[in-house]
């Protein structure tokens, strides 16, 4: 059983020499005392209360396993890490004389604050607090302060903007305000005034001049006197500058009595003859100083209200619209340059088309940055994009002459309209009654009402000598037609004409029912549209079919009609593929829908309302059809020639026009003549798909089919041999990647003298840093929750104190209460007793 404290005690105070035999006094006396043994001994006392009590120091928690041998011989001790006694009495100490101030003035208002200096600092020592204060109580002996400018110390000096104030003699003509200036400003009448005397005295230390020191002032002035000044002041500045304007209104007056003979005598000088002088009127006298209109206002009328009117009327001058200045003339460098804009403009917008992606039609690039009305024009404005489809080729027959560019551009004469046609041009609220399409459909086609009104007709003689789009009609053709809204009223109006005039007929029908003419003119110009759609297909059926510039140029005035018709037109169109998708046996006059459907609408686009069915059709008809008969190897390679035509711009891969033109090399029914236009077909596809990947494997079997099957054509042969020979040199096989062998990385260890297990040695300063970031935040973040945990602990602790201080007095006063009652009571019956007794005894 280990020693008791108490034996373990005694054992280190006599091993200290504080315990044992008592000594004598005469050894007592003899033995020294200086201020290293009491050194010593605090010391010894000091190291024997911290080894009675280990509860009072911090070691480690796991200290080391061996211990080792040194010369210092407070290694081998136990190492002390902190003294957790000492530290927790230290914080409440701390908090109680911080954290308990502003509980008690919590929710406390009033009081009294002790603003005495550095009375609040703890940083500031008793010597320095009563330094401070000292050096105050002198500076308020002195008076005054800083800034006070009565004060006479010359080292101060005031500055504004860096530049030094100072009142000198010289400056006393360019202050802004003299208190001499304005009469009155002084009670004694000193013309050099207050400030200037007292400029002088602090300057010059002693009052300078002839006045005699009784009449100087001894007192400063009253806020009330400087604002007096300063009105005074200000009401001689505003008398000034009333004279100066009343000044400068006469010599106006009289510059403008002399204007009337000015004038004269510049009209006179201009139109070469001396000025005529009138007679002068005795009676009336004319002011030529001043507007006519002025002067007839001031007649009769006092000045005062005169001046308002006018100045009414002036006012209202400036409401008036004012003139816009006119467009400036472009040069020919900025047409050039929106010309090309507008041209990037619209390739992007097809190639947005043509990839599938949504496009706007209200986007007008072109016309970026315009804020006058010729932008406008041009956004309005649509162009012709007739050549982008193909229809700018020009043909075998001469369909249209030089000097006309569209269908709209044509003359006509003033009786072509006639009184049967529902046309009133007359007719002043028609083109009110036009509704936003049928106004985009007129600006589309302004040229074309140019030419139609009667006062914007123009001239009988053309261009060029050039009158009509076709050859000249026959005599007997009228000029006034009914608008049909059907093809079998179509047949009925073209019953009498001719097929070479047809396109003049129909030309003079848009002219008749424009849509600029009458409200009623854009239905039927697109149930008219849709008969034309229909009359194609009319004409190509018959036997024989109508000549081919005959039927384009009827095609064109469909492509005309379809831009200001879009939606009509595009549902007959597929109303016709849809005829065809039933029967499944084109005709010729299918085939002529689906080229003009090539002609009139962009089949490169990604997605297109009627093109998407057509080509759809056609190569539906040639993945399921096989070349039967030589009618079948023909409508193959018609199709074939559309499907290239349709996909020369996107281009497109079509599996089945591979397939049945192979068919149709190699079929028993194709002719020489037929046989030439697959070929040309091959050409063109290899032309379209020569970059593509698969260009070897799609047409070697061509090649070998066309060798097998007709060897005549020796030229596509050939150019079709060379093609794939070029496209098989251009082919690399996928190889692997060539590089020399790569060793192994190996890393020689890295080898710390001095390592320490507790050290992070990472390479990477910033990595290291961070993770030194996140542990001294994270040591940050736990030691200020702990305070945080410890504040919260002391205000209970305080919190819990009070309300038992609270609970004591409170019944320490109801104790006193009860016995205060208590002892009333007891005397009371005390003297209740004593009369109940005495009346007893009485």
């Amino acid at each position: 059983m280990p020693p008791s404290q108490l034996k373990l005690l005694k054992t280190s105070l006599r091993e200290q020499g504080f315990t044992g035999p008592q000594k004598s006094k005469k050894q007592k006396k003899s033995q020294p005392k200086n201020a290293d043994q009491a050194a010593k001994k605090a010391a010894a006392l000091a190291s024997i209360r911290e080894s009675f009590n280990p509860f009072e120091f911090k070691h480690l928690s796991r200290p080391k396993k061996h211990e080792y041998v040194s010369n210092n011989p407070q290694d081998a001790k136990t190492k002390i890490l902190g003294r957790p006694g000492v530290t927790k009495s230290q914080g409440e100490e701390t908090r109680r004389k911080t954290l308990l101030p502003e509980m008690s003035k919590r929710n406390k208002t009033g009081g009294i604050l002790d603003r005495r200096i550095g009375e609040d600092d703890m940083t500031m020592s008793l010597e320095d607090k009563m330094m401070a204060r000292f050096e105050r109580e002198q500076q308020r002996k002195r008076g005054g302060n800083v800034f006070d400018l009565e004060d006479g110390d010359d080292d101060l000096e005031l500055t504004h903007g860096g530049k030094s104030l100072r009142f000198d003699e010289d400056d006393l003509g360019k202050e802004d305000y003299d208190a001499a200036s304005v009469s009155g400003s002084s009670s004694d009448g000193d013309e050099d005034g207050f400030l200037k005397r007292k400029r002088r005295r602090d300057s010059e230390g002693e009052e300078v001049g002839d006045a005699p020191e009784e009449e100087q002032p001894e007192r400063k002035k009253s806020k009330a006197e400087v604002m007096k000044e300063v009105i005074a002041k200000s009401k001689q500045h505003k008398y000034e500058r009333q004279q100066l304007k009343e000044d400068d209104d006469e010599l106006r007056e009289e510059l403008d009595k002399d204007l009337n003979d000015v004038l004269a005598a510049l009209r006179g000088h201009m139109s070469g003859k001396p000025p005529v002088k009138e007679p002068p009127k005795d009676d009336v006298k004319p002011n030529h100083g001043i507007n006519p209109d002025r002067a007839a206002l001031l007649a009769g009328k006092p000045r005062d209200e005169a001046d308002k009117e006018y100045d009414a009327r002036v006012r209202k001058m400036l409401y008036d619209q004012r003139s816009k200045p006119t467009e400036r003339t472009k040069t020919e460098e900025e047409k050039a340059k929106e010309e090309a804009e507008k041209l990037k403009a619209l390739e992007e917008k097809r190639m947005r088309r043509m990839r599938g992606e949504p496009t706007s039609d209200d986007e007008e690039p072109q016309n970026k940055g315009k804020g006058d009305e010729a932008a406008e024009e041009d956004a309005e404005s649509v162009n012709d994009d007739a050549a982008e489809f193909g229809l700018g080729a020009p043909l075998p027959q001469k369909s249209r002459p030089e000097g006309v560019e569209d269908e709209d551009d044509f003359l006509l004469e003033d009786d072509l309209i006639a009184s049967d046609s529902d046309a009133d041009i007359s007719d002043e609220g028609s083109e009110e009654e036009i509704d936003a399409d049928d106004t985009m459909a007129a600006d589309e086609d302004d040229d074309f009402l140019k030419s139609v009104l009667p006062e914007k007709t123009q001239p009988s003689k053309a261009t060029n000598d050039v009158l009509t789009l076709v050859p000249e009609p026959t005599s007997k053709l009228a000029y006034t037609y009914s608008c049909p809204r059907s093809h079998e009223e179509l047949l009925k109006v073209f019953k009498d004409v001719g097929t070479d005039d047809v396109p003049t007929v129909v030309q003079r029908i848009r002219a008749l029912y424009h849509a600029g003419l009458h409200a009623d003119n854009k239905d039927k110009l697109a149930d008219f549209g849709c008969a034309v759609v229909d009359h194609i297909a009319y004409l190509s059926n018959q036997t024989p079919p109508a000549p081919l510039a005959i039927r384009e140029s009827i095609t064109r005035h469909v492509h005309s009609l379809s831009r200001s018709y879009p939606a009509t037109i595009a549902t007959r169109f597929r109303e016709h593929l849809k005829a065809l998708l039933a029967s499944n046996n084109p005709t010729q006059g299918d085939l002529t829908i689906l080229t003009a459907i090539g002609s009139i609408y962009p089949t490169s686009d990604h997605f297109h309302q009627v093109v998407t069915p057509a080509i759809t059709l056609m190569a539906r008809w040639l993945g399921l059809q096989t070349p039967a008969s030589q009618k079948d190897v023909a409508i193959g390679a018609f199709l074939g020639t559309l499907c290239l035509h349709y996909l020369r711009l996107s281009k497109r891969y079509i599996p089945e026009f591979v397939r049945y033109t192979a068919l149709c090399l190699k079929s028993q029914h194709t002719t020489p003549v037929l046989l030439a236009a697959h070929a040309q077909n091959i050409l063109t596809a290899s032309d379209l798909w020569a970059k593509t990947p698969a260009f070897i494997e799609i047409f070697t079997p061509i090649l070998a089919s066309l060798e097998a099957a007709k060897p005549s054509q020796s030229n596509a042969i050939q150019r079709l041999t060379i093609v794939l020979q070029n496209a098989r040199l251009h082919r690399r096989p996928q190889l692997l990647h060539n590089h020399r062998p790569l060793p192994i990385k190996s890393s020689i260890p890295k080898f710390e003298e001095d390592f320490d297990p507790n050290k992070h040695y990472d390479p990477d300063k910033e990595r290291a840093e961070q993770a030194k970031l996140r542990k001294e935040y994270k040591r940050e973040r736990k030691g200020a929750m702990r305070e945080l945990r410890k504040d919260a602990n002391f205000v209970a602790r305080e919190k819990l104190k009070d309300k038992r201080e609270r609970d004591r007095a409170h019944a320490e006063r109801e104790r006193r209460l009860i016995a205060e009652i208590q002892g009333e009571e007891g005397k009371e019956k005390k003297e209740y007793e004593r009369e109940v007794r005495k009346r007893k005894r009485g």
